[in-house]
């Protein structure tokens, strides 16, 4: 199988058939193949495992530091265990609800509640405005105008996916869902905005007119470009999804994934459905609403069936013994900034700390971050109220702040080499 051109989505009513066949598998597998197991999953057993932890290793109170899916785990503890919490550090905030999910919501999917299509749309704009702004000498991408260059390469993509060719001798299409799956996965790193400038002017040259490059050399050059760019994409994934220390041939991150999230709240009725829920993501959020959109099927009361009786259902507003500290990440393309902005308001004797940096979550952006969350677990002190902190990776900045050269692969200069 060649993975350097797996679709980022499906996107032709073959592949949409297939897919949520395999979703509605996957949902009746762990909901019934799982049992018991698989309706002891939901966020509330993990906290009150936490808390037997917390006992276990004779702490009175209960330290964390939690990420992304985690702060939702950490906000759980806190309403369950409002009495021992000594400091909860909640980094990429999950909007609790929009977790949850209401009577209201229920038939809304659960990426859609939370918003992150919207999170990765806000992240890719101001990163294009940032490229225009930077210009050609330190931002690929600074060809007229990066917005609005941006949605012609997508376009260009629908309307015809261009033909590719590895250094292995593969071949395959890339598309306009390749091209937005493979810049969110950028988005998620602090240091990814190099690899989207070179990205997007690789598949400019690839998608131009043949009268624009009558030798096909620029394309040839920008093909070799665009392999490059996706093979560090792939290198970054398979160390990401590699089997655990203990040797287990198989990874279970999926199973697991979609075992928790669809133990944890109210879910839509039909899997059938779900090309319902992503056209309207889509016209609603333009590129990622359709990503996001086709990440939730499994959950559907039809294809996954078990409960936990005992997930927790809510409030979020108990005021616990010590303060929790939230740290939001204005560019985050997955839990927004305005997640973390609710979460706070909606938890008594909490802090916002945010941050103006780039990447899924903030803790290790900045000595700012770190210097504050380090405070907080260790010291218990808080950050200022309205305390603001600066991420050292910053679009197109001096250089000072590089990743080792083999990163650095500058695709603007590639493509304006002879063949």
């Amino acid at each position: 199988m060649n993975t350097l051109y797996r679709r980022g989505y499906p996107t032709t009513k073959a592949e949409t058939a297939t897919y949520l066949k395999a979703a509605k598998t996957q949902g009746q597998a762990c909901a019934t193949a799982g049992k018991p197991l698989s309706v002891s999953m939901s966020t509330a057993a993990v906290a009150r495992d936490m808390d037997v932890l917390r006992r276990a290793v004779g702490d009175k109170k209960l330290s964390y530091l939690g990420f992304s899916y985690g702060t939702y785990l950490g906000h759980v503890y806190a309403n369950l265990f409002p009495d021992r919490v000594r400091a909860l550090a909640l980094d990429g905030v999950v909007d609790p609800w929009a977790w949850r999910g209401t009577k209201a919501t229920r038939n809304v999917p659960r990426s859609d509640r939370l918003r992150s299509a919207d999170g990765s749309y806000k992240a890719l704009r101001e990163l294009l405005v940032r490229c225009d702004r930077a210009g050609g000498q330190r931002c690929a991408f600074a060809l007229g105008d990066p917005v609005a260059n941006f949605d012609l390469v997508y376009k260009r993509l629908k309307e015809h996916p261009v033909e590719m060719e590895d250094d292995e001798g593969n071949t395959g299409t890339y598309g306009h869902d390749d091209v937005v799956a493979d810049v969110r996965s950028m988005l998620y790193d602090p240091y990814g905005t190099e690899y989207i400038a070179d990205l997007l002017l690789s598949l400019l040259t690839m998608t131009e007119p043949p009268a624009a490059d009558a030798s096909g050399s620029r394309r040839r050059a920008a093909e070799r470009a665009l392999t490059a760019v996706r093979h560090r994409l792939a290198e970054r994934a398979e160390v990401k999804h590699r089997p655990g220390a203990a040797g287990f041939p198989y990874n279970n991150s999926l199973d697991a994934t979609v075992s928790v999230t669809c133990t944890d709240g109210v879910q839509p009725d039909d899997i059938a459905a779900t090309p319902t829920h992503v056209a309207k993501a889509a016209k609603r959020v333009s590129y990622f609403g359709e990503l996001w959109a086709w990440h939730d099927p499994f959950c559907a009361k039809n294809a996954f069936s078990a409960q936990d009786e005992d997930r927790y259902r809510g409030s979020f507003t108990r005021r616990t013994v010590k303060p929790l500290l939230f740290v939001g990440n204005y560019w985050d393309p997955v839990t927004r900034y305005e997640s973390a902005v609710k979460a706070a308001r909606l938890t008594p004797n909490s802090r916002l700390l945010s941050s103006d940096s780039w990447g899924h979550t903030a803790y290790g952006s900045s000595e700012c971050v770190n210097s504050a969350v380090g405070a907080y677990l260790v010291q218990l002190r808080l950050p200022a109220e309205g305390k603001v902190c600066v991420g050292d990776a910053q679009p197109f900045g001096d250089g000072e702040e590089e990743e080792e050269e083999a990163d650095q692969l500058r695709v603007h200069q590639l493509v304006r080499q002879p063949n």
